[in-house]
């Protein structure tokens, strides 16, 4: 069989009790394909900064890049941590630390999901968003002068590689080559004078080199009224952090829930481990209730067992969320009543069963 060295980071608020999940259907679509998974859980979360004084020990990127990836739940309790304090400390920093350029996130209505956007149908909603993940506006190069008084001024710098700007551009040109050869640029050109026309000359630079994949780019703003009215317009959308961050929420709120928003933090060159979480985040209002959404987990871990070489497992995993969105159990975002782990038991024993059917 083969072996995969797995660091999980459950972290805070619902993120404890999606991760669980996400678990058993790895473990359960594992067995139907060959793979053993070597779990190492960090108790790495507010807590452990409430406890500690940081979010996680100063040698943590040494201990993760000894594993093959890793699978986070969620990071924020304001009410024990500052949220830029929390996520910086246990997510952002990661990043960096581990080159993970790409933030992938898919945005797929799905059969059987009650969709907000009148009159749409599966196929209608079906694209990915890929967002430029390790600089651009979260960058932490700024500051505070004459604090405290009325003179305070408050200043942080968004940062834009050549590098960084094209190597982003190309793994998005690379993706739309690979499913239905259009790219769409999201800008704001015509309010930020000086890093997103640099943006709009590297798109027009890069695209050179792929003649075959159709090109379009909108202003931010009206990227997200078309996302609303007309988002089968779009295949793969390439985006800076800030604006990554933003539509990439947008788009599962159209497509029915953020309950089921998977995304991927990649390191395509593959120096250091990738880290798959939900785009949801820890949801402090309803932590500890057992009733968050669990299928985003899952589906992120769909997107690790693709990105180390498994996409039938990967596949199959995807084929039993979409059969129990269809069939259910369903949890409340969803119009349901069924509890986090009712769920996960649901996707895999539809894993299992599908396994059954094939033999």
């Amino acid at each position: 069989m083969k072996e995969h060295l797995i660091a999980v980071i459950p972290g805070d608020g619902i993120g404890r009790e999606v991760i669980p999940e996400g678990v058993r259907v790895l473990e359960a679509v594992g067995a139907q394909h060959g793979l053993r998974f070597a779990w190492t859980e960090f108790p790495w979360s507010c807590d452990w900064y409430k406890a500690h004084g940081r979010m996680c020990p100063e040698d943590a990127a040494d201990t993760l890049r000894k594993y093959d990836a890793v699978y986070f739940g969620a990071v924020g309790n304001p009410d024990v941590v500052p949220d830029h304090i929390a996520v910086w400390g246990l997510l952002i920093n990661f990043r960096r630390w581990f080159d993970l350029y790409v933030n992938l996130r898919p945005v797929r209505l799905f059969a059987g999901m009650p969709c907000p956007l009148a009159g749409r149908k599966p196929g209608d909603i079906d694209y990915v968003v890929i967002r430029e993940n390790t600089e651009g506006e979260y960058g932490n190069v700024g500051g505070r002068v004459y604090e405290g008084t009325e003179r305070e001024v408050v200043m942080q710098q968004a940062i834009f590689s050549r590098k960084g700007t094209d190597r982003i551009m190309k793994y998005a040109f690379e993706l739309a080559r690979s499913r239905k050869k259009h790219l769409t640029s999201a800008t704001k050109s015509n309010g930020i004078s000086i890093t997103m026309p640099y943006w709009d000359e590297r798109f027009a630079e890069i695209k050179k080199q792929y003649p075959d994949v159709k090109t379009d780019q909108y202003h931010v703003d009206g990227l997200t009224i078309q996302m609303v009215l007309n988002p089968d317009r779009f295949d793969v959308i390439v985006a800076s952090n800030l604006f990554g961050d933003i539509i990439s929420d947008l788009g599962p709120a159209t497509a029915g829930t953020i309950g089921i928003a998977a995304s991927g933090n990649i390191n395509p060159e593959r120096t250091a481990p990738s880290i798959f979480e939900p785009v949801h985040g820890s949801a402090p209002d309803i932590a500890g209730r057992k009733i968050a959404n669990p299928l985003a987990t899952i589906w992120s871990g769909a997107l690790m067992l693709e990105h180390l070489g498994h996409a039938a497992a990967a596949a199959d995993v995807v084929q039993a969320i979409e059969r129990v969105i269809v069939e259910g159990p369903h949890t409340p975002d969803m119009r349901g009543k069924a509890s986090t782990s009712e769920v996960g038991a649901a996707v895999a024993e539809a894993v299992r069963s599908q396994s059954r059917k094939a033999a």
